[in-house]
């Protein structure tokens, strides 16, 4: 079976760039109804919305911080106005700032855990409360991360977040399969985004030859591309993985636990 989404109306986070920007561009082109995406940046999710509205999927953008404790409700009430369903959700949106366990602060803390794992438990709620009202069921992917197996040194409160999500995917998963409402999680290995860019060349100033570095060093000759991701997250919302729920799946080139 090939994987469609024909006809679903789908709330994707972090919808502006990288991972989350596939994902919404992937959904339109596999036959979604109607997308609803979010991000920080307005004049890149206006610019997102108009591309996939030419296209032929009417796209609603609504910027908003994660970080704010009203801003899932926001979302799903925004997606149930303009669309009357939601037939999926994408938690991609997250922040990836480096906090290790000796130097993280509190503010550390608070920041990453509200985005990363506060705001898609409420969208998860949100989107599972207008599902089951529905009946029809659903399905929901989270965006986690390979960090959650145990993360770098400098990762270590963002590895936190994730493997926190990732133990709600399966939580969710378990508590809504009898309504027909399928949530899995996809541990991204490390991705060529534009927001990783930046981090490996400006903040961690590792300079413009990373990549050719990092690719080099793959064993497929170069890092995760967002297309990469949107490919299996559309998988995952489409009907052709049903009824596979709970799982939370490893998308990298390296076998974890594996000794080189």
């Amino acid at each position: 079976m090939e994987a469609r989404v024909d006809g679903k109306v789908a709330l994707v986070t972090g919808a502006t760039q990288g991972i989350g920007r596939a994902i919404a561009a992937t959904l339109a082109a596999s036959g979604a109804a109607g997308l609803l995406i979010t991000g920080r940046n307005a004049s890149r999710g206006k610019a997102v919305a108009d591309e996939l509205s030419e296209q032929g999927v009417p796209t609603q953008f609504v910027a908003a911080d994660l970080g704010d404790p009203a801003t899932p409700d926001r979302l799903v009430a925004e997606c149930l106005a303009r669309f009357g369903r939601i037939d999926a959700l994408v938690n991609a949106g997250a922040l990836t700032d480096r906090a290790s366990l000796v130097d993280a602060t509190p503010d550390d803390w608070t920041r990453l855990f509200d985005v990363n794992a506060r705001a898609p438990f409420f969208l998860m709620q949100g989107a599972i409360r207008a599902m089951r009202q529905r009946g029809q069921g659903g399905a929901i992917v989270n965006i986690l991360s390979i960090n959650v197996h145990c993360g770098a040194p400098e990762l270590a409160v963002y590895s936190a977040t994730k493997a926190a999500l990732a133990v709600l995917t399966k939580n969710a998963a378990n508590a809504h399969g009898f309504d027909r409402i399928r949530v899995n999680g996809i541990n991204v290995g490390w991705a060529d985004t534009p927001a990783e860019r930046i981090m490996q060349s400006e903040t961690l100033g590792l300079g413009p030859g990373w990549l050719d570095e990092a690719n080099a060093a793959q064993p497929f000759g170069r890092l995760l591309a967002p297309q990469d991701v949107a490919n299996l997250a559309v998988f995952l919302l489409s009907d052709a993985s049903v009824p596979m729920t709970g799982a939370v799946i490893d998308q990298e080139q390296v076998v974890i636990g594996a000794k080189r």
